[in-house]
């Protein structure tokens, strides 16, 4: 990323100081030695302990300073360096302190009674590494993508209270969680743990999710920071893109979900940008994050992202994660050497360990120490459930559902929907109750195997449509398959795409689901398809079938969420966070960067498209998707009307009415878009504001939304803000970045936006 500055920089302790051209390669202290085996034991008590810094009437930064003071050299070592938690014989540190297959583990300072910490990943609930046995079972959330395409932030957050309190139940005080990296590349394999590809959106969701994890008192991160937008390759490959694009884009969700969530800590990612490692960039973490944002948690590497003692230390990492070899490491002795040796000063280390310390403080796992608690099963089933009917996505509907009315004899065939719902791979999986519904598919080691959530769409469809006469197919015998449309009223075929950390994948069914789908519809008109994917995927077959409903990946209950959208029990309200392209030639890439490239070679990916992701790509290359950013269809039908746009308080404020002109309960997603009329943005135009609302037949609700200035400005780097450019802007109201909806123009004056 052409965004480098000078390896110049102050921290605002005011302290100290490192000129330009003077970071040392810590090649002397990174070697290999052999290092001290740590445990909680071993920090044996140097001195009485001063526990003034336990004074909760103080401010957390009053009391970290007074932690900070009160501990030794290596104490505060022990705080910045983090074990991978997971008890097996690949780990050469196995803390007994450590949870039971957890991500990770950093031993306390027992002698002043700070606490350890404990971590989980992810997004979704509380995963374990490995299969989890069953007193380790958590509920799962849908994926990020399917909360995402619910639009509705306060649902978001109730969904991360819900994850968040059996963080907190099973022991961790630390959670993994609220990833926002764009989605660029529609292949990328994490997608399913984002939010999308629109900065407001994406930030927004992910923003709310955090909010909801930490009101347990346990802090959570905003990962991956940043532009990690690839699994292919994502340790070596190296983003190149303009400031100005980044700071429009992917930086601006981060900004977005770190103002509207305020987490504990930022996960650093694994890539490199504009030639410098995630984890080490001064520009990213220094500049950005810490100067620009203000951000006062701490910055933990991702799993291994640490590189160099030095480096890493000075330009703005707080903590190493995820040590499992033994050596392995950056920090320990290695940087007690370094600061002996004047290469880091000792007020970067007393830094690091004033944030962590502050944070947990802060955040209120100190005081509220974790334990062991009994979780409400049933009552978080309801609230995995509720995100699940609020995001599934009705993209194509010709009158076949919803099936309560009319659907006597339903064939309901593939995608393992007689036993469970599809999930997503890597660190984020979740094992939920009852365990794996299908056994020995996908690869058998890490990042595998393939999850299925015990939760039957098929058995839930049952229950909904009692008077129905439903069969089931596999789908893996295509002559069945067909023969069961051919005597049913409607065909469902389930489909699937497995997605998991680490991995890029082609976005086209695997396993001849094309195939099956296509044979199903020739055999039955009233077939709906029902995709359980990470992301977008291409749809040969779109015209061929009656309807398409998009479940993602829907968590533990996703199986009842889908039957009881599909039978009308839930009218469905989500709409899409990410564009479906009609073909690969339609992406700025058609196949990931690096495609290939030999194994352990580093590559480079060049974001030309710049700030144009997603349906600002395609506005601005004149494109049609086959399915639009925003795009969701309802059972119900709404008008939207009486739109006006006003500048209050120097704040551009969008007011309109949404009614419901049909028949059924419904929620409405209201999209405000916003545009320069004179142009010269890196697209037509930008989603400003968004607002979600459920109304009764005949009901209207009017709505008043405040646009962020910087989704009005452009991002200028000689100025180091964000400027609105005076002159007439138009405003769109809209059900999907590709519907025209109903325009205003205003009048905006010039403003420049300054980092916060």
């Amino acid at each position: 990323m052409r965004i480098s500055r000078a390896l110049c920089f102050g921290f605002s302790f005011g302290l100290w100081f490192l000129q330009a051209g003077c970071s040392k390669s810590s090649s002397s202290v990174t070697a290999n030695s052999a290092p001290t085996k740590l445990s909680s034991a071993a920090l044996a008590p140097a001195a009485p302990a001063n526990l003034a810094w336990k004074d909760t009437q103080l401010s957390p930064d009053q009391r970290a300073e007074l932690l900070l003071k009160a501990m030794t050299q290596e104490e505060k070592l022990t705080l910045v360096t983090g074990y991978f938690g997971v008890q097996s014989e690949w780990n050469d540190y196995q803390f007994k302190e450590a949870r039971r297959q957890s991500a990770g583990f950093v031993p306390g300072v027992p002698r002043l009674g700070f606490t350890p910490q404990w971590q989980t990943d992810a997004g979704s609930g509380v995963a374990t590494q490995r299969e989890a046995p069953p007193d380790l079972e958590r509920t799962a959330l849908p994926s990020g993508m399917l909360t995402a395409s619910t639009w509705n932030a306060p649902l978001a957050e109730q969904g991360g209270a819900m994850i968040g309190s059996e963080a907190r139940a099973s022991g961790f005080n630390v959670m993994l969680a609220g990833g926002v990296n764009l989605v660029r590349d529609p292949g990328n394999g994490r997608n399913f743990e984002y939010g999308g590809e629109d900065p407001l959106l994406a930030g927004m969701m992910v923003g709310a999710l955090v909010r909801g994890i930490q009101s347990n008192h346990i802090v959570t991160t905003v990962k991956h920071f940043a532009l990690n937008d690839q699994e292919k390759g994502r340790d070596r490959i190296n983003v190149v893109i303009d400031e100005a694009a980044a700071r429009m884009s992917d930086l601006l969700a981060f900004q977005i979900a770190i103002e509207q969530g305020d987490p504990g800590a930022i996960m650093c990612s694994y890539n490199l940008v504009d030639g410098v490692y995630a984890c080490q960039n001064d520009f990213l973490l220094n500049q950005v994050l810490k100067t620009d944002w203000g951000f006062k948690g701490y910055v933990m590497t991702d799993w291994g992202a640490q590189h160099d003692t030095v480096l890493n230390a000075n330009h703005g990492l707080d903590q190493e994660t995820g040590v499992v070899k033994t050596g392995k490491y950056i920090w320990l002795d290695k940087l007690a050497d370094a600061i002996r040796q004047n290469l880091v000063p000792q007020a970067r280390l007393d830094d690091m360990v004033r944030r962590v310390a502050r944070t947990l403080i802060a955040k209120g796992a100190v005081d509220a120490p974790v334990a062991l608690a009994a979780i409400d099963f049933p009552a978080h089933a309801r609230v995995t459930q509720a995100d699940a009917e609020d995001g599934i996505v009705l993209l194509k509907n010709r009158g076949v559902l919803p099936l309560s009315a009319k659907a006597q004899r339903i064939a309901v065939i593939g995608g393992h929907a007689d036993v469970g719902v599809l999930s997503g791979g890597g660190s984020a999986q979740v094992y939920a109750p009852g365990g794996n519904a299908v056994r020995g598919v996908g690869p058998q080691n890490w990042p595998g195997p393939t999850v299925y959530m015990r939760s039957s769409p098929l058995e839930a469809l049952q229950r909904e449509l009692p008077n129905a006469t439903i069969t089931w197919q596999s789908g893996s015998d295509l002559g069945a398959a067909t023969n069961a449309a051919q005597k049913a009223e409607v065909a469902i075929v389930f489909v699937s795409q497995w997605t998991t950390e680490s991995v890029d994948f082609p976005i086209a069914l695997p396993d001849g689901q094309d195939q099956l789908v296509a044979a199903v519809a020739r055999a039955n008109k009233q077939t709906v398809v029902v995709l359980e994917t990470g992301g977008p995927i291409l749809m040969p077959w779109v015209d061929q079938v009656a309807g398409v409903v998009e479940a993602w990946y829907p968590g533990s209950q996703g199986g009842p969420a889908i039957a009881r959208v599909l039978s009308g029990a839930v009218n469905p309200s989500g709409h899409l966070p990410v564009t479906f392209p009609r073909k690969l030639e339609q992406l700025p890439r058609a196949k990931p960067a690096g495609d290939g490239v030999p194994d352990g070679t580093h590559f480079e990916v060049h974001y030309d498209e710049g700030a144009a992701v997603g349906y600002r790509w395609y506005d601005k290359k004149g494109f049609e998707p086959q399915f639009a950013f925003g795009h969701g269809l309802s059972y119900t039908t709404f008008a939207q009307h009486h739109l006006a746009a006003r500048v209050e308080s120097g704040e551009l404020k969008v007011s309109f009415a949404l009614s419901n002109t049909g028949k059924r309960l419904g929620k409405a997603v209201a999209q405000v878009y916003v545009s320069p009329e004179a142009g010269g943005w890196e697209s037509p135009k930008r989603l400003g504001a968004f607002g979600k609302v459920e109304l009764a037949p005949g009901a209207s609700q009017t709505l008043t939304l405040t646009v962020d200035p910087r989704l009005l400005a452009t991002y200028e780097p000689a100025r180091h803000a964000f400027r609105i450019a005076p002159g007439a802007y138009r405003v769109t109201l809209a059900s999907s970045a590709r519907d025209p909806g109903q325009s205003v123009t205003i009048t905006l004056p010039e403003r420049v936006i300054a980092p916060k």
